[in-house]
């Protein structure tokens, strides 16, 4: 198998990244956001019903981020295994199995499709019941995604760390895919422990949504039109 120079790999990761960024934005930005209503059940489940090809396509755009995570995982590892191959390898595992966690938590959507297609189960469970277990599975996505995004924080925290070592890239880059990821974390572990989390929680990821945007496609950018690039020069000199 021929060997994978630095350059596609960072196009690989590079278009991962970029390719997750947009769809992240129309799955959770825009879909959830739009059809989920906090405190309310019964709308909660009315919009989704009204609006199940939109939900199937979130759900849908998460399958194609989890499979984008999985290659820049795998991509990642080879453009920074100069670097530290230990630490690289490390780094990829917990991003893998942020992606699993991420793929347990997708199942939520899966059941509530299947709750809201049609009247299979409109005979079975009366309507509150049904909306209740609509609900049920909505929490579970978010506080199964949670831990996943604990684990993610784990892998910013040590891309940011590869990222700053290296030589080649902008050391501002890893420093705020670092911060990036103490938002990660602390964010979701406080999703996780505090029961009054939801109340704060918008006013709080409006303050962290930033650092975290900026961190991850800076670097995605970055490593998309310039990673590997110098590596490629080296070899031509």
């Amino acid at each position: 198998m021929p060997k994978i120079s630095s350059r596609h790999a960072a196009l690989v990761a590079g278009y991962s990244i970029l390719i997750m960024a947009i769809l992240a934005g129309f799955a959770y930005g825009f879909v959830l956001n739009g059809l989920i209503v906090p405190d309310n059940i019964t709308l909660t489940a009315n919009n989704i019903k009204s609006s199940m090809m939109l939900f199937r396509l979130s759900i849908f755009s998460f399958l194609v981020i989890l499979i984008s995570d999985v290659l820049a995982a795998w991509a990642l590892h080879i453009f920074l295994k100069p670097v530290n191959e230990h630490l690289s390898l490390l780094c990829a595992w917990f991003r893998l199995i942020y992606s699993a966690v991420l793929g347990i938590a997708l199942l939520n959507f899966v059941f509530v499709a299947l709750l809201l297609n049609g009247e299979n189960y409109g005979s079975i469970f009366e309507k509150n019941q049904l909306n209740a277990l609509v609900m049920f599975f909505l929490t579970g996505f978010f506080n199964i995604w949670s831990i996943g995004l604990v684990i993610f924080g784990c892998h910013l925290y040590l891309l940011g760390h590869l990222v700053f070592k290296s030589d080649h890239i902008p050391k501002i880059l890893g420093i705020l895919l670092i911060i990036a990821s103490f938002c990660y974390i602390i964010s979701n572990i406080a999703n996780l422990l505090l029961p009054n989390y939801e109340k704060y929680k918008s006013t709080i990821e409006m303050y962290i949504s930033l650092p975290m945007i900026i961190g991850e496609l800076g670097f995605g950018l970055w490593i998309l039109f310039k990673g590997g690039k110098e590596f490629d020069n080296e070899k031509t000199e």
